[in-house]
Parts: C-alpha cells; structure tokens; sequence
C-alpha cells in the first residue's frame, strides 16, 4: 500500500484518485501518522458470492417434508 502525506494528496488529489481508480489503496498520512485510506469500492456482488460459498460449506441438508412421527393437538 502507498502512503502519502496530506499536504501532498491535497496538491495532487487527481493523481491519487487516478491511482485509486486502478484498485490500489492509499494510506494518508499526517505527520507520519496515518490518519485515513483511500481505496476503491468492494464489489458487493463478489463479497456476497464469497460469504454464500463459505456459508455452503456448513449447511446441512435433510428431508423437510417427510413426517418425523410426532403428533400435533389440535385446538
């Protein structure tokens, strides 16, 4: 990840947005401290395959419809 001072990325936001625009994240610095990031949006869509691919791997699958026996009341 670059880093980059804030007096820089104000004279230069354009250039850094550029770079963002690419997918590569920024860290802004203040003082050598960091202070923010810039980066680019997540791809929501790809975030939720990933979790729905994580989550498969814990589903159980059984037979919903069959009865198991029990009996009801009825009121």
């Amino acid at each position: 990840m670059k880093s980059v001072a804030i007096s820089d990325l104000r004279a230069n936001l354009l250039l850094w947005i550029e770079e963002v625009k690419k997918g590569k994240s920024i860290l802004v610095t203040s003082h050598g401290k960091p202070i923010a990031r810039l980066s680019p949006p997540e791809d929501e869509r790809e975030a939720a395959k990933t979790r729905l691919k994580a989550l498969r791997k814990t589903a159980r699958i059984g037979d919903i419809l069959s009865p198991i026996g029990d009996e009801w009341e009825n009121d």
